[in-house]
Formats: C-alpha cells, structure tokens, sequence
C-alpha cells in the first residue's frame, strides 16, 4: 500500500501534534529512564487580555471608581483581602486559598515598548523576546532543550495545536485534548495501515521511514499517558468534583497526570476570551465562574492526594486593560497586569508588591513595575530548576515567592 502525505494528515490533530512530539517522551516507557523532579508548573493562560484592575480590585481607590462608574465592582461586594484590594466576588475558591496561604498575586507586571495588539503581545508573553525582536521559539521549548541533555522533562500542552510557548529548537511539547482521546484516536484503522506500509515510499519518492518512527514515538507516549491517568482515576473519589466544562476536565486530567506521578513537569491551559470590549461583567464573571470551580476541585483534589505542596499554578494575560472604562460597558486593551500564583508550596503568600498606581498612567494605561521575564526567571530557576539565564537569553533577578 502507498501512503500519502495527504493520508497522513488526514488523522488530524494528532498527525500535526506527534510531528512536533519531543523524543524523550519515548524514554518514559523504561523505567528509571527519566529523572523525577516531582514538582509540576501548571500555566493558565487567560487569552484575549484579561481586566486585572476587576481580578484584583483597588477598593479603596477612588480614582478606579470615578474612571469605572459603570464596571468599578463595589468594595462590600469584593471579596477582602487586605484593607486596600479585594478579589473579584465570583473566585470564592481562590480566597478560600488566600486565607489558607496558598495564593500570591504580583502587580503591574509587564515589558517596555508594550505592544496592544493581542498577536504580537501574546508572541513577546511566549517567547519571551524583547518587544522589537521576533523570535522562533518559546521560553517553555527552550526549557526544554536546556532539560533535555541533563534533567529530561515533559510539557503538555491542552489544545488541538501547539503554541509558540511549547516550541524550542530540537524539542517541543506534545499538544493534546485529552489522554483518552490521543489514545483512542491512535486505535483508529490508519495506524494499522500506516504501520504495514513502513519501508514503502510516499507518492513523491520521500521515504516514509521518519514518519513511521515519529507515529512510533507518538503510539508509546499516548499510551503511556492514557494508562497513567486511567490508573490514578480509578477509584479517587477527588475525581468526580470536576466540573463539566473545558477547563475543569483539563485540570481533571493534569491532576490524573500528577497523581500517576508520571515524568511531564509543565501543564499549558488556556481560558478565554477575555477580549471583553463589550458587556464585561458578564464575560467576565462566566469565565471566572468557570476558572473558580475548576481551580477548587483541582487544589483540593491534590490537597486530598498529599501533592498540593508540589504543585505551583501561574496565571497571566497578554496584556490588561485600559483603567478607564469605555461606553460599551467594557474595557479597551492596556498593557500591564498582575499574575496570580497557587499552591502549598509558596515560600511569600498575598500581595508581592503594591497595587497600581492609578495616578501615575501612561496615556491612560497602567506602568508596568515587573518584567515578567523575571517571573519566568523565577519559575525556571526556584521552581523547575533550570539555569533561567540559558533559557531566556539574559539575566533576570529571580524573585522570591517559590
């Protein structure tokens, strides 16, 4: 039988994403092949560039409630955490987690020259470039490279396409919806055909010989990882507190993932849109009605399990929003933001730096005080135990929360 490049990619998401699978994640199957760290990093992007100023909110700010007469969400309603910021009211579960010490939030973090478009924001947040510089590969794809000779990791990303942020320039991470879906889909008839056709030539004379070692690569990971997770699933009451949306069965299984204690030290997630030009307090408070329930399943789900401590969760956007609100009842692209950090693990817990100065604008829009090149910085170096310099291109002082 002759196999086609078009026959190839018609498995879908799975053919593109084993293209870019890293070769280590064969090496899981052989035991003692992988270094186990036991930390994990789970990143929570919020696409679309999510209002800090209504996460975090300055209640005792006059000025955000003269330039949001509208949007400003009250301070009895705000949920305290110090006597000047309080939490947006939908995130009970993460105040629950502030109160118990396992939340920090970072304030105007950000990058000079910021950029408010959300493509180009977005590439300077995953790659980790400076503002005028273009760059191939992402702060997390050269975390893997830089692992890979010494300390061999994993990064999982949860989307049917792998992000600039997974990509570096001999490893990447493997892109998936689920682990039981990227095992089912690897049971499908092509595989059978594709494997008897290894040796054969493609239709324009190509050998098939890499394709047939990368969908090798690809059959192992996936089993290996749908079984892992199916085996920490089974019979854990923590599993059925998920909620049944996008984000509560992504964290379900990087929970599956860490409980199974297999080799993968960061987990990519996206939330979104937060582009919320128009109508934000509904948009708003959906998506983070969506990011409380699954955060308060995933925490207590590993709290349960004894692998809280071991387990740092990020959030970040690619920029903020405009302090002042617009007449469409919604917020205007900005630059700075502020981050949130959970786990048991947090060596600084609640506010890491003071909030927004709303006085001090640039052209209405917050300055950034942090460049989160030094919270990558952080993360790499305190958390994963990398050499944060390699990885990012420059020094950036570490900061001390992890």
């Amino acid at each position: 039988m002759l196999i086609t490049r078009r026959d190839f990619l018609k498995v879908g998401s799975l053919a593109t994403t084993s293209l870019l699978l890293p070769k280590f994640l064969k090496a899981v199957e052989a035991p003692g092949a992988l270094a186990m760290k036991g930390r994990s990093l789970v990143v929570i992007q919020f696409s679309g560039g999510n209002d800090g100023l209504n996460t975090i909110i300055p209640t005792r700010n006059d000025v955000y409630y003269r330039e949001r007469p509208g949007l400003g969400i009250k301070r009895e309603t705000a949920l305290a955490l110090t006597d000047e910021a309080g939490l947006h009211p939908t995130l009970t579960g993460l105040k629950n987690l502030w109160d118990a010490g396992h939340m920090a939030v970072l304030n105007s973090v950000g990058y000079p020259n910021p950029d408010r478009s959300h493509f180009r924001s977005m590439d300077i947040w995953q790659s980790a470039s400076p503002a005028d510089e273009y760059w191939q590969t992402g702060w997390l794809g050269r975390y893997l490279d830089a692992q890979c000779a010494g300390r061999p990791a994993a990064a999982l990303e949860f989307d049917d396409t792998l992000s600039l942020v997974m990509k570096g320039e001999n490893s990447k991470g493997l892109a998936l919806q689920d682990a039981k879906r990227l095992y089912e889909s690897t049971r499908s008839p092509f595989f059978a055909e594709y494997s008897a056709a290894k040796g054969k030539v493609l239709d324009d004379d190509a050998p098939v010989d890499y394709l047939y070692k990368t969908m090798a690569e690809t059959l192992s990971s996936a089993n290996y990882l749908f079984e892992q997770s199916r085996k920490a699933n089974a019979g854990r009451a923590g599993a059925g507190l998920y909620p049944v949306t996008g984000l509560g069965k992504d964290l379900k299984t990087i929970a599956s993932l860490i409980l199974a204690d297999t080799d993968t030290a960061v987990y990519y997630v996206s939330l979104g849109s937060f582009d919320t030009h128009i109508n934000q307090e509904a948009q708003q408070k959906r998506l983070f009605q969506e990011l409380n329930d699954a955060l308060a399943a995933f925490s207590s789900d590993l709290k349960a399990n004894g692998k809280w401590n071991e387990v740092l969760v990020a959030t970040f956007s690619e920029f903020g929003r405009r302090v002042s609100q617009n007449a469409s009842g919604g917020t205007d692209h900005g630059t700075a933001n502020n981050m949130m950090f959970l786990g048991g693990g947090l060596r600084q817990k609640g506010l890491l730096n003071p909030m927004p100065n709303l006085l001090d604008l640039d052209q209405g829009d917050l300055k950034y005080q942090v460049d989160f090149r030094q919270v990558y910085a952080t993360l790499l170096e305190n958390w994963l135990g990398a050499d944060a310099g390699k990885v990012l291109g420059g020094e950036f002082a570490a900061m001390g929360f992890v």
